[in-house]
């Protein structure tokens, strides 16, 4: 796809709002799963969506690619799915007697990691230094990933058989998790009315490129966060590390990715500072699923306990 660069930031802006606006179109009444998605994007981080089939979770993912001109990859996860099928492999060439790395589908710029949970942990484990660091490491050659790189991974959390729940570690690189759940009854007609979601895909436009993305996220570091909006969001991690029913709290590495994504926020909301209220509005599907409950209780509700725990100071 050709590049589009915008050179001020009112044609930033309005691409940006022709994507999300573009999203919607496609992803019908799912604004704020949208906004939250767009801030996931923005900020650098990953998306987890765990929902049951059917609810549009592939749908998304196209549509955040090719609103951002981002080059798409699906990969299907099995149980006999290998690190080498995503990651790549070197192959011996009698021509040269050298051995050349073929990249497998992960250089790309969005991954679609589906039904993440159905492959092994070691298989699961080759995308943390990928989600970390943007790179892959194979026989001992370091290969950057192209920027920027996002996941997109799915899991459905009603089919348990033959899963592998995703370790605390990969969970952790996971920026926010959402679930789209289905379709209230004006926008589920619309979809039964409507035209086919593939063919609304074909027809999107891309509003903005990667140096867009690159810029917008730049832009999301000047957003103010004032000590006072600092303290209340180190009182909620220091609640999550204190509670007698979680057993490991919010980690340092939760807390930055809490800020950035409050920053994002903001700006989507157009305001050159970061309130209360969006912390409040990230902090369970950002740490529902980081918190390691103690004693069987839910992520989310635990999250929504500490909200409503931690007063704003």
């Amino acid at each position: 796809m050709s590049a589009i660069t915008p050179l001020h930031d009112d044609v930033l802006r309005s691409r940006l709002d022709a994507a999300m606006a573009q999203v919607n179109q496609v992803l019908l009444g799912k604004p704020r799963q949208v906004k939250l998605a767009f801030t996931c994007l923005i900020a650098g981080g990953h998306l987890l969506l765990e929902d049951v089939p059917g609810v549009g979770k592939t749908t998304l993912a196209h549509a955040l690619a090719a609103s951002f001109a981002l080059d798409f990859q699906r990969v299907q996860f099995t149980s006999d799915l290998l690190p080498s099928d995503i990651i790549g492999v070197s192959v011996y060439e009698r021509e040269t007697g050298q051995f050349r790395f073929h990249p497998g589908p992960i250089f790309t710029g969005l991954l679609l990691a589906d039904e993440i949970n159905r492959a092994t942990p070691k298989t699961q484990s080759a995308l943390l230094e990928a989600m970390a660091e943007g790179q892959v490491t194979v026989d001992g050659q370091t290969h950057r990933l192209p920027q920027p790189f996002f996941v997109v991974a799915t899991q459905n959390p009603l089919d348990l058989a033959g899963t592998f729940p995703l370790p605390d570690s990969q969970l952790d690189r996971f920026m926010l998790r959402l679930s789209l759940d289905y379709p209230d009854a004006a926008a589920e007609r619309a979809l039964l009315t409507g035209s086919d979601r593939r063919d609304l895909l074909a027809q999107l436009v891309p509003q903005l490129d990667g140096a867009g993305l690159t810029t917008l996220h730049r832009q999301t570091q000047t957003i103010t966060a004032s000590p006072a909006l600092l303290d209340y969001l180190q009182a909620l991690l220091s609640a999550s590390r204190r509670h007698a029913e979680i057993r490991v709290g919010l980690s340092p590495r939760a807390g930055l990715a809490l800020l950035n994504a409050a920053r994002t926020w903001a700006m989507l909301s157009g305001r050159t500072h970061v309130l209360p209220e969006d912390i409040q509005a990230l902090f369970v599907p950002l740490a529902a699923h980081r918190l390691v409950p103690a004693r069987g209780a839910n992520g989310d509700t635990l999250a929504r306990q500490l909200l409503a725990e931690v007063a704003v100071g």
